[in-house]
C-alpha cells in the first residue's frame, strides 16, 4: 500500500512545525508527500519545497508540489499535484524531465480516464468517504464508485477524503494503489515523535 501525506500548515500549527511532520513522514517512509500550502506567495512556497527536498533526499519519499510546475522544477521536486483548473498533465510532460511525476486529482470515474489518457501517473480519486474539506464536491463517492475507478483505471489510483486508519483497508481492498490523507498522516507523524 503506498502512502500519501498531503500537507495542511495551518493545522499542523504553523510552517515550523509542518516541517517537523514533513520529516516524520519521511522518516515513516511515507511513499509521496504533497506539498499543498495554496495560500503562500511563491517564495514561501519554494522555501519550504526546498526544505522538504532536503529532507526527503536520505530516503524514498518523493516531494510533489500542489498546483505549481514551475516552483517543483525549479525547487527539483519530485512531481507535481494538478486539479481539473490546471494545465494539461500532457503539456507538464512536455516540459519535465524524466522521472518527473505527475498526480492528478480526480473525482468522477470519467476524470481518472481523462488523467490517465492526459498523460498523468496517478490518480487522486475524492471523496471516498466525508470529509469536510471536501463537502464542495457533493457526496461521498463511497468505495463502490472507488472499486470501478480503479477497474476503469490503467494508472495507480490513490484514495482520499475521510481516510483513516480504520477505513484504508477497505480502499485497498477496493482495488486502490495507496491512500492520500492529511489528518492521518500528521496525527501518526505527532505519535512517532512522542
Amino acid at each position: 500500500m503506498l502512502r500519501y501525506y498531503i500537507t495542511d500548515r495551518k493545522s499542523a500549527g504553523g510552517a515550523r512545525a509542518l516541517l517537523d511532520l514533513i520529516a516524520a513522514n519521511v522518516a515513516l517512509g511515507v511513499d509521496r508527500i504533497q506539498i499543498r500550502e495554496k495560500d503562500l506567495p511563491p517564495r514561501e512556497l519554494a522555501a519550504l519545497v526546498e526544505a522538504a527536498v532536503v529532507l526527503a533526499a536520505p530516503c524514498k519519499t518523493r516531494i510533489l508540489v500542489n498546483h505549481r510546475c514551475d516552483i517543483a522544477l525549479a525547487c527539483g521536486a519530485h512531481g507535481v499535484h494538478l486539479t481539473s483548473d490546471d494545465v494539461p498533465a500532457g503539456c507538464v510532460r512536455a516540459i519535465a524531465p524524466p522521472g518527473f511525476e505527475i498526480g492528478v486529482s480526480c473525482h468522477t470515474i470519467d476524470d481518472v480516464r481523462a488523467a490517465a489518457e492526459g498523460g498523468a501517473d496517478f490518480a487522486v480519486f475524492s471523496p471516498v468517504f466525508y470529509t469536510p474539506s471536501k463537502a464542495a464536491y457533493g457526496p461521498p463517492a463511497g468505495l463502490e464508485q472507488l472499486r470501478k475507478a480503479c477497474r476503469a483505471a490503467t494508472i495507480p489510483v490513490f484514495a482520499l477524503g475521510g481516510v483513516d486508519e480504520t477505513n484504508a483497508p477497505a480502499c485497498i481492498a477496493a482495488g486502490a494503489a495507496g491512500i492520500a490523507a492529511i489528518r492521518m498522516f500528521q496525527r501518526a507523524a505527532a505519535r512517532s515523535r512522542r
